[in-house]
């Protein structure tokens, strides 16, 4: 996107809470009650804002950090798709976020897919770990 182009106010908050490493309430924010997440590594999709913080909350934290970052991203009205890079000890990992906003701007449906084969694998070890982890 331009700098001069408009951004979808949902986008740029996502950007933001990425970018300050993920704070718990702000992303509790940008949730819709009846948002879904798509894991690449959970065959069902994951149904309502509780679901879907636990999944998103665990994910920033497992794949943010110093190595994360967007590589391009097509938006188009109220979704878009952002491709990711990051490494998680040694591994390369490159993906999608395809997000969806409500009309209110809260993120109503969320897809993240994972490649390659090594990366989905790792991310679904340390995913379990930190859904563990915020469980107990």
């Amino acid at each position: 996107m331009s700098a001069g182009s408009d951004v979808h106010p949902g986008l740029a908050a996502w950007h933001a809470y990425m970018a300050a490493g993920g704070e718990p309430e702000t992303l509790r924010a940008m949730l819709a009650d009846d948002a879904v997440f798509h894991s690449p590594v959970v065959h069902s999709p994951q149904a309502g804002r509780d679901k879907v913080f636990a999944y998103l909350h665990a994910a920033s934290h497992v794949l943010g950090g110093d190595n994360f970052r967007y590589l391009r991203e097509i938006a188009d009205g109220n979704q878009a798709c952002l491709e990711f890079a990051t490494e998680l000890e040694g591994i390369h990992i490159n993906g999608v976020d395809i997000i969806r906003w409500n009309d209110d701007g809260k993120i109503q449906d969320f897809k993240v897919m994972v490649r390659p084969l090594k990366a989905i694998n790792k991310v679904w070890e340390k995913m379990a770990a930190m859904l563990a982890a915020q469980a107990g």
